[in-house]
């Protein structure tokens, strides 16, 4: 095993485990666990973690989802920019303003795992849930690896 295919499976352990943590009780626990259920070694250790019928309903309930709100976000889309159309011009700063909401708004959306189809919202909720798991991930791995430095090795 290469450092990259350890680095890859601690990677991998330590997202399942974020993400089953929460208990699938949020949508970015489920995007991360029905991502990791699709590559091809990564399935074994969700399985393994979670359960195969675990991870089969979470990878069945979040394709459904996810084309279901894809397909409702194009016409939505569609529809808007017919009333866009209409509309007067908005003063500039205003403008400038929106602008620069809607691409953090998209930045946040690609670093959330499933945050591409929530609205803003939920986004927000789901981000600050995130930001809370990762923040006790990166703790746990702090003591991990001040524990694996300190103590002397065993034989």
């Amino acid at each position: 095993m290469t450092v990259a295919d350890r680095k890859r499976a601690i990677k991998l352990s330590a997202d399942i485990a974020l993400a089953s943590s929460r208990n699938c009780a949020t949508r970015w626990s489920r995007a991360v666990i029905a991502g990791t259920s699709v590559h091809d070694g990564s399935f074994l250790v969700a399985n393994g973690v979670l359960g195969r019928a675990v991870c089969e309903r979470i990878k069945e309930s979040s394709s459904k989802i996810t084309r279901s709100s894809w397909s409702s976000r194009k016409i939505l889309k569609r529809s808007r920019r017919v009333g866009r159309r209409k509309k007067c011009r908005k003063p500039a700063a205003e403008w400038i303003a929106k602008r620069l909401v809607q691409k953090r708004t998209r930045t946040l959306r690609g670093l959330v795992p499933g945050g591409e189809f929530m609205d803003e919202v939920s986004l927000i909720e789901e981000t600050l849930d995130y930001i809370l798991a990762l923040q006790t991930q990166v703790d746990v791995m702090r003591c991990l690896a001040t524990t694996a430095y300190v103590a002397p090795p065993s034989l």
